[in-house]
């Protein structure tokens, strides 16, 4: 075999284990990350713990979760508007979210606000008063 031949070998060999190094190190990331982001969707933590701070967020028709996640990032009540997406698609409130204005906390869950922001007005009288006849 020829210098050039074991140059160019040498060379080739080089360039495939620096590819297959980037490769897996990319396929770790983005393994790391999707993990991440799908253990966030069941467990993810308050914006603030304690009290927080409560927010009144108005909510018009026709409601779209995507809308509704958007606005809660920019008041401040949620990290992520595309897992709060995530978060109601699999939820038992899917598709339930209702016009209206509703005071929020930084203290609650995005479940805790799709509960919430599910709950038919009408409902939340009837269990007031309910809960006050006994």
């Amino acid at each position: 075999m020829s210098v050039k031949g074991i140059i160019g070998s040498t060379v080739e060999m080089i360039i495939k284990v620096v590819v297959l190094v980037f490769a897996a190190s990319y396929i770790m990331r983005a393994s790391t990350a999707a993990y991440d982001y799908g253990y966030r969707i069941f467990t993810e933590k308050p914006v603030s713990l304690g009290e927080g701070r409560t927010i009144s967020v108005s909510v018009e028709e026709p409601v779209s979760a995507r809308e509704v996640g958007e606005m809660l990032e920019e008041r401040g009540l949620i990290r992520d508007a595309n897992l709060f997406v995530i978060q109601e698609l699999l939820s038992e409130n899917h598709g339930k979210l209702q016009p209206g204005i509703y005071d929020l906390s930084t203290a609650m869950t995005a479940e805790e606000m799709m509960d919430v922001m599910a709950a038919k007005p009408s409902e939340e009288g009837e269990e007031e008063t309910e809960e006050e006849s006994q």
